[in-house]
């Protein structure tokens, strides 16, 4: 259900095309939701027959053209019913986390390297979203919209940092680990 909410988000903050959505999504939504160029498309159609969306008038033939889509007043009134309700957490399901588990009974083989492999992912997501955060909130950038984006920054931000202090900590403690396969 939360792709159709973070579409109208984005249409809310910018009317636009199905191909400028995705580029948005690229870098910003979608760090934290993400999704294809198909499911976009097939999602602003599913919109836009709901009567949440409209494609914007154009000037010139529709035939070859990009449409743009708007919010209309009904998916106005639907983002602002799901951004109210409540939601629980949901469970964390990480695939490394399970491997690490696995590793206890069957041996540490290749999961050190995949280690630092995420490590440097993490570490390169991180710096990316520290270059975003001095780019687009410097000082004094503190609207209520600004807060809320930066808020949400910030979140990204702590999870980095969250994985590459754990990540490093199980690096840390490798070398006092079983060798591969004599877990």
């Amino acid at each position: 259900m939360s792709l159709p909410h973070a579409i109208l988000t984005a249409l809310l903050e910018k009317p636009s095309s199905g191909l400028e959505l995705t580029r948005r999504f690229d870098k910003s939504i979608g760090y934290f939701w993400s999704a294809t160029h198909q499911q976009i498309y097939r999602e602003l159609g599913r919109l836009e027959s709901g009567g949440l969306i409209r494609t914007l008038p154009s000037e010139q033939p529709a035939r070859g053209q990009r449409k743009s889509y708007e919010v209309l007043p009904a998916g106005r009134e639907e983002l602002a019913r799901w951004t109210a309700a409540s939601q629980d957490p949901r469970p964390m399901r990480d695939t490394l986390l399970l491997r690490m588990r696995a590793a206890a009974v069957v041996g540490t083989e290749g999961i050190e390297a995949d280690l630092r492999r995420h490590l440097d992912l993490h570490r390169r997501q991180l710096a990316e979203y520290e270059a975003i955060e001095k780019r687009d909130f410097p000082p004094g950038r503190d609207s209520s919209q600004d807060r809320l984006r930066h808020l949400v920054l910030r979140a990204g931000i702590d999870l980095e940092t969250f994985w590459t202090r754990w990540l490093t900590h199980a690096l840390e403690e490798f070398p006092d680990l079983p060798g591969p396969g004599t877990a």
